[in-house]
């Protein structure tokens, strides 16, 4: 641990220090913490200590609608993340308009939580089974998972769809038991129509051992019993997944980072998301793109790296390994590629993506009732819009 002694005025350390601290090459500024001391012969205001950072990468798995972006909300609320006087919008990270319209989560979405010196990365993955080109690579991109079953309806398709695969690869799974405060929950048979469904996807012995917390993620509490405490909120949530997911596995090595989600932007280009396996990343550094085969897809240059903090991404100068960014100034990479220094050869591994479940011909509309609503309805239109939805998700 390293304390630096800032003098200046008050609110202007802060700043100071984190200048200080990339260019004195410590440790990646995203991995640090800052935490206010109170001796030597500084004021406390005027020194701060650094520690490394610590992570913990983790999912949330659940059916369409029981309650995995309500807890969220409630997570970035007690942790700090979203201001006291700030206006959160319920289900915060439903951003995309069809998710809002149908009260659904389609695409993966991460966000960044600091809890007592944790930052602890959340994906919060899609609920339904035709969103699986979605939810299905991002487990590689964390080491646990939080399993969400709603206490009256207990796991349905796509909790056994998606907890399948988490098991498969070895993930460390937390059963949360939500909405016990329906009046029709049945939290001990939901626990064991849960068991049950995690000895018939074969989980290990150390699997099973699953740790169980109960709670309403719309009353914002969470406990070892249905029956609570409720007035210690989130912390019980929290301290479990500090103290039961594992830190992340940071690998020797250049810079390595496989893709995992997909998107557009039409000020940045596309942007990939995925956990950097070794290695740092900065911008304007030079990268190559390999795929599945070790084929080169292209070189290219970094032109930002952006972390997740609470429910905002923000540029950073250097993305540390075992953190989730995302990357932008590759024109080619896409799901599954490994960005990777000049000097790697060989790729990561990265599963196959699912084939599509629906496939559509879009053709002239002859009908009778041809042009007589809608605004878009060109062949041209269309066309324009097919090739922008497949620049930001892999499975089209």
């Amino acid at each position: 641990m390293v304390a630096f002694p800032v003098p200046g005025r008050k609110g202007a350390a802060p700043q100071r220090l984190r200048n200080l601290a990339s260019r004195s090459r410590i440790a990646p500024l995203g991995a640090l913490t800052i935490f206010p001391g109170n001796s030597g012969p500084f004021e406390a205001r005027d020194r701060f200590l650094i520690q490394p950072m610590n992570l913990r990468n983790v999912a949330i798995i659940a059916h369409v609608d029981h309650g995995k972006t309500t807890l969220v909300d409630r997570l970035l609320q007690q942790s700090g993340a979203v201001r006291d006087n700030q206006r959160l919008v319920e289900r915060a990270l439903d951003s995309n308009d069809l998710e809002r319209e149908r009260g659904i989560t389609i695409l993966a979405k991460v966000t960044s939580i600091l809890w007592h010196g944790t930052r602890i990365n959340i994906v919060d993955t899609p609920g339904h089974a035709d969103f699986g080109g979605e939810v299905e690579r991002i487990l590689n991109m964390v080491d646990g998972a939080l399993v969400l079953v709603d206490a009256a309806e207990g796991p349905l398709p796509q909790t056994k769809f998606v907890v399948s695969k988490a098991l498969k690869v070895g993930l460390k799974p937390i059963v949360v038991i939500n909405k016990v405060d329906r009046p029709d929950a049945r939290p001990l048979a939901v626990l064991n129509e849960v068991f049950d469904l995690f000895a018939a996807l074969d989980a290990s012995e150390h699997q099973l051992d699953f740790p169980i917390l109960y709670g309403s993620s719309r009353e914002g509490w969470m406990a070892a019993s249905p029956d609570g405490p409720k007035d210690q909120g989130m912390r019980p949530l929290f301290d479990l997944v500090i103290r039961h997911i594992a830190e992340p596995v940071i690998e020797d090595g250049p810079f390595r980072m496989l893709g995992t989600i997909l998107e557009a932007n039409p000020y940045l280009g596309r942007v990939v998301t995925g956990r950097i396996t070794s290695g740092a990343v900065r911008p304007n550094q030079s990268v190559k793109v390999l795929d599945r085969n070790a084929t080169l897809i292209e070189h290219g240059r970094v032109t930002k790296v952006l972390a997740f903090r609470g429910l905002e991404r923000t540029g950073v100068d250097e993305g540390a390994a075992g953190d989730i960014v995302a990357i932008a100034g590759l024109p080619e990479a896409t799901v599954s590629h490994t960005i990777c220094a000049p000097e790697v050869t060989a790729p990561l591994p990265a599963q196959p993506i699912d084939p599509p479940t629906l496939a559509m011909t879009f053709r002239i509309n002859d009908s009778p009732l041809a042009g007589t609503e809608g605004d878009k309805v060109q062949s041209r239109v269309i066309r324009e819009r097919l090739p922008a939805a497949a620049n930001c998700s892999s499975a089209f």
